[in-house]
This record gives structure tokens, C-alpha cells and sequence, in this order.
């Protein structure tokens, strides 16, 4: 069984985001970009599977700019998987058309199952993998924090506000990934280097005649407002009064 594994260039976590001047969106320049945490996961649970033998290749793609070859793909390569597709387009894509060019890609790589993080950390949209499972009428699983495949069929927990719900698919499908999942490992320097030798095809937008005109328009980004201070009081009967005083405590 194939794995086709998405995956998404964004501002690494560890950077503290600076919204441009004129309030259209996040900085990007001269800043650190790494894979999406969450397909970090996604790609982790894919090679586990081909470790257990239960997938046969796994194959990550990304829509995005060239420069995603040189450092998401080559870490998801170095983490093992076993080829790569880079869709070129230096324009925005939203995740419809995120979703139809996966569509285009699975209609050409016939996978059995397709392995998503649930969201990006950068717009945090949450819809991709919901849009994609429509598009293609396949059966998903969001939010899992467990998967496993038995033939035909995938077993996918999830995390529901309850507690765990377990869904069972018929392959092929689509499965989200939650952060409790698993927890990936680093791609070491030996790996990264004998990573470069994997294949990676490149295409572009026009290749799968796919319409990913936008249809939603940002009116302006703003940073969260600041919290204000706090303050200090001397003891406990006047910490009682200002609660009273905010309605928190009667």
C-alpha cells in the first residue's frame, strides 16, 4: 500500500511572527521556515507503517516555492520517506485548492491511504483534509491519536470532546493527525545527506489544470492586543474586594 503524505512549508514554530506595516499579512523575510508540526506527524505515522510493513512506499508532497525542495521535502526524505512531488507556485493557494490539487495527485498516484496534519500552524484553517475526503469520496478519520491498518481497513481513535472515538475505514482513505499521535524523529546529518540522492518530481499548477483562484480575501492582519498589568495587593480580604468588585466573586 502506498502513503501519500502532504505536507506544508511555515514559519517554524520557534520564531515569533512580525505582521508587515501595512497589516496584509505575516513578515516572512530573512526568518526560519521548517515543515508543518503536525505533517512532521503525519510523516512520522507513515513511515511507521511501512517499518510494521504494513505500507510499501511513502510519498510527500508539498505546494509551495522552490525553496521547499531544499528543506521541507529533504527533511521529510531524511526522516525516510521514499520520494518526493514538489507542486512550484510562488502565489498563495487556499485549502480548496490545496485540496483539488491533492485530489489531481492521488487520481495520478492511486494511494491507499493519504495522511494529512489536521492543520497548519500559519493560518490554522483546519479544512484541507475534510475538503480532500469530499472531493475525492473517501472515508476520513480527523484528529487521530492512533492508527492502525488491518487489510483493507484502517482503525483510526480520535480525540472527541467526550474522550476517544474510534472510527473504522475502508481503505483507501483519509486520516488527520493529532499532536498525541506520536512523536517524530529528527532527521540526522547521514540521513539528510543520503536523502539528497531521492527522487523528487516537480510540477507545477498548470500541470494538473486545477482552478485555485482565491475566493477569500484578507482585509488586514493585526497582532493580539497586549496584555495589560496586573496589579499587587496586600492581602487576602482586599483580593476578595477587587473580584467582587470585577463580578468574579460574589
Amino acid at each position: 500500500m502506498k502513503v501519500l503524505v502532504p505536507v506544508k512549508r511555515v514559519l517554524d514554530y520557534n520564531v515569533k511572527p512580525r505582521v508587515k506595516a501595512d497589516g496584509t499579512g505575516v513578515d516572512l523575510a530573512n526568518v526560519k521556515m521548517s515543515m508543518n508540526p503536525f505533517d512532521e506527524i503525519a510523516v512520522e505515522e507513515a513511515i511507521r507503517l511501512k517499518e510494521k510493513g504494513a505500507a510499501s512506499e511513502v510519498v510527500v508532497v508539498t505546494i509551495g516555492v522552490a525553496k521547499a525542495e531544499t528543506d521541507v521535502l529533504l527533511t521529510a526524505r531524511a526522516m525516510g520517506a521514499d520520494r518526493a512531488i514538489l507542486i512550484a507556485t510562488d502565489d498563495e493557494v487556499e485549502p480548496l485548492g490545496v485540496a483539488k490539487l491533492l485530489k489531481a495527485v492521488c487520481d495520478e498516484e492511486q494511494p491507499g491511504l493519504v495522511i494529512l496534519g489536521k492543520q497548519a500552524i500559519d493560518d490554522d484553517s483546519n479544512q484541507t483534509g475534510q475538503m480532500l475526503a469530499a472531493l475525492l469520496g473517501w472515508p476520513q478519520g480527523t484528529f487521530a491519536s492512533k492508527v492502525e491498518v488491518n487489510g483493507d481497513r484502517v482503525a483510526v481513535t480520535r480525540e472527541v470532546d467526550g474522550g476517544l472515538e474510534t472510527v473504522d475505514l475502508k481503505i483507501p482513505a483519509i486520516v488527520t493527525t493529532d499532536l498525541r499521535l506520536n512523536e517524530p524523529r529528527y532527521a540526522t546529518l547521514p540521513n539528510i545527506m543520503k536523502a539528497k540522492s531521492k527522487p523528487v518530481a516537480k510540477k507545477t499548477v498548470a500541470d494538473y489544470g486545477v482552478d485555485v483562484s482565491l475566493r477569500l480575501k484578507t482585509l488586514k492582519v493585526v497582532e493580539p492586543a497586549k496584555r495589560s498589568a496586573g496589579i499587587k495587593v496586600p492581602d487576602v480580604d482586599t483580593l476578595v474586594a477587587k473580584l467582587k468588585e470585577m463580578g468574579v466573586a460574589k
